[in-house]
């Protein structure tokens, strides 16, 4: 019991890791009191480097519970590529977009994964799962150089 229970927690944890229910979805909580992805548009600026506008919603209530940061990540090793720090709450502008120029993504890595954190919960909310090889997919765009 105790291993499930463990087992439970870390399906949650938001680690970036994709976990999955057992419809193979990946596993999040909806409620907006973690903060939630809704969509990314990636632009690749130069050879692997890239900026990355992601939307955000969750329901801030002022300093004491805001959705603080994104991170872009390797989906495979957890790798935290890069990550926007959110410096106020935007308790009045929701859903809202912020971007990050300079994200360097290995060559090769054809995947990134997209999370968004708030200083209470933590992870937990629905990450956006991005294939740079597509020019779109569900929950997001991605423009490569010409």
């Amino acid at each position: 019991v105790c291993f499930m229970l463990l087992a439970a927690v870390f399906a949650h944890s938001g680690d970036g890791r994709g976990g999955s229910g057992g419809d193979g979805q990946p596993v999040f909580n909806p409620d907006l009191n973690f903060a939630q992805v809704e969509y990314v548009k990636a632009t690749e600026v130069s050879a692997g480097v890239w900026r990355f506008d992601v939307t955000v919603r969750h329901n801030d209530q002022g300093w004491e519970h805001y959705a603080d940061a994104w991170q872009v990540i390797d989906p495979d090793s957890g790798q935290v590529l890069g990550e926007r720090i959110l410096a106020h709450p935007h308790d009045t502008e929701q859903p809202f977009t912020r971007s990050q120029s300079g994200i360097a993504v290995p060559a090769g890595l054809t995947r990134i994964l997209v999370r968004a954190r708030c200083n209470v919960h933590g992870f937990g909310g629905q990450e956006i799962l991005v294939d740079l090889s597509l020019e779109e997919g569900d929950g997001f765009q991605v423009q490569r150089r010409r």
